[in-house]
Formats: C-alpha cells, structure tokens, sequence
C-alpha cells in the first residue's frame, strides 16, 4: 500500500509506555512495520541490527532526548526521516528539530493518528522528505 511496494518501517520511542504502544499497535494494524521503545539507548541498540524508514521520536525524554537521538540514529542510517512529537509545543523545540538537513515534522501531544499517519506517508513516500 506504500507506493514502491515497499512496506514503511518505524521505530517509534517515547517514554510513555502507554501511549508508545498504543501508537505502535495502530500503526502495525496499519500494515505498517513498527517497533517501540521508550528509552533513547534501547532504539539506539535496536538500529545497530538495521535501519528504519522513519522514526517518531518525544522531544522530551531522561537521559537521550529527540534531539541528541536524532543526531545518533542519523550517524548509522543517513536517509531515516523523522516526526518529533512535544507535549510542550514550545516554539524553540520545533525551530531546533526542523535545523540540520533532514526533513523533520513536528507534532503536538496527543497526537492524531490520522494526522501521523498522513504526515508518516508523505515522508515516506517523498525520497527528498518534503513533508
């Protein structure tokens, strides 16, 4: 259903275990491949074992924040779009995730599926990341 016939993969991390598995859970109904983690260090350790298409990541997290994991997850897989997710909405947040090259979509908690998922396939299915 992805257009290249290829199916999308998503990690997905947020330290909110809830809400972290519930996305994931939609998403794999979806069809689409996801895994969920809600630590920084997890995601990271999972991504030495293979890329992903995209990555849905919590600006706000202990330890590694969306930020610096971005930064990390791009040093192993150059091409990984990404979505930030904020329940701080904050200005500053978004001008600093969007910097920096790769195409980033900033959304604000709770999220709408619907809208993640519009805004997950337009990443996905442009090779430049115009979202």
């Amino acid at each position: 259903t992805q257009g290249r016939g290829k199916t999308m993969r998503v990690l997905l991390v947020d330290d909110e275990e809830e809400l972290v598995s519930a996305l994931g859970e939609r998403l794999v109904l979806r069809d689409i491949e996801a895994e969920w983690f809600t630590t920084g260090s997890a995601a990271l350790e999972r991504a030495e074992s293979g890329c992903f298409d995209l990555a849905v990541l919590d600006m706000k997290m202990p330890k590694i924040g969306g930020l610096e994991l971005r930064e990390k997850l791009l040093a192993k897989c150059p091409d990984m779009k990404f979505i930030f997710l904020t329940g701080y909405g904050s200005e500053k947040d978004f001008t600093s995730a969007t910097a920096g090259g790769n195409t980033a979509v900033y959304l604000v908690k709770p999220v709408d599926i619907e809208l993640l998922l519009e805004k997950m396939q337009t990443l996905f299915s442009n090779p430049r990341g115009d979202a």
